[in-house]
């Protein structure tokens, strides 16, 4: 059981943002594009257990002053720091073995090494610069989604991009306020990039970002290369989920005071979960509702 809490498993539902390309696309019942991506969120969860593994162990000293991060396994002393590193190279290699191998994307596996590579730098001391640490955080999902477009042969729309950019930028902000407000109560600083921090400029930066994020997806849904390619006005009409979403993820932050980890509230909270699952379903509803109404004209 500590082995499976040191790859850190529940954070793997990040490495999802692999199959938004081939979502936006409409066409997510593709069996074998869906198995290379799949084959590709495995790679791409090892290589993050990876990186997880390392953080830990460098980080094992100060994560035991976390009131959470003191129960992980290399903090809490039940994992073997020997042991953990090993783990990390099989994890590693087993990795690139699938990209190589399994994907067989050469652009993909590029994709995969520039994920290591730089979350590897964020792990052995970039992660201390304040602003660069949410930075490299946000790069990692667009490094996540351009590697879905390139195993699903989707091209990703710069739309796209711009929106997983500034939501990540946004659950990164969120989470560094947690920091602060750790830092407030126990008067430790949980992470050294905590210094550049304070509440007044993450709650700016969160009004900022939570703004631009809804206009840039409502301009996405209305852009005519957007209809060029999925052949729909309609889909403006999703907007109301990616707002309540928000709206949500905002009052967790600001009312309660409870942001900490963005995959433990996808977990835990089933508003978000509700607006995450019809935000899905009316967009594919209402690409496939295209589809069958352009069916039923060619038919007649």
């Amino acid at each position: 059981m500590d082995i499976i809490k040191l790859l850190r498993p529940k954070d793997w539902a990040k490495n999802a943002f692999l199959f938004l390309p081939i979502f936006f696309a409409g066409d997510l019942f593709n069996l074998h594009k869906l198995l290379l991506l799949l084959l590709g969120f495995v790679a791409f969860s090892f290589t993050a257990s990876t990186i997880y593994i390392l953080n830990d162990y460098r980080d094992r000293e100060d994560d035991r002053k976390h009131p959470v991060k003191s129960k992980r396994p290399l903090a809490a002393g039940k994992v073997k720091p020997g042991v953990a590193l090993a783990i990390a190279a099989v994890l590693l290699v087993t990795a690139f073995s699938l990209a190589i191998a399994g994907v067989g994307n050469s652009r993909f596996t590029l994709i995969l090494a520039v994920y290591f590579s730089l979350n590897l730098g964020y792990s052995l001391g970039l992660k201390n610069i304040s602003v660069l640490d949410i930075l490299i955080i946000a790069a990692g999902f667009v490094l996540r989604l351009k590697g879905g477009g390139y195993i699903a042969d989707v091209e990703v729309s710069p739309w796209l991009t711009l929106m997983v950019l500034l939501l990540s930028l946004f659950m990164a902000i969120a989470k560094r306020r947690d920091d602060i407000l750790l830092k407030l109560e126990t008067g430790t600083d949980m992470r050294r990039s905590v210094k550049g921090y304070n509440l007044d400029f993450l709650n700016t930066l969160l009004s900022l970002f939570s703004a631009v994020i809804i206009v840039t997806y409502i301009m996405y849904t209305l852009s005519p290369r957007t209809y060029e390619r999925l052949q729909s006005y309609h889909l403006y009409y999703t907007s109301i989920f990616v707002i309540a979403g928000l709206m949500r993820y905002l009052q967790i932050s600001l009312v309660q005071n409870k942001a900490g980890s963005p995959t433990e509230l996808l977990y835990k909270d089933i508003f978000l979960q509700t607006t995450i699952v019809l935000w899905m379903a009316s967009f594919y509803i209402i690409l496939y509702f295209k589809k069958f109404t352009l069916l039923s004209g060619w038919l007649s």
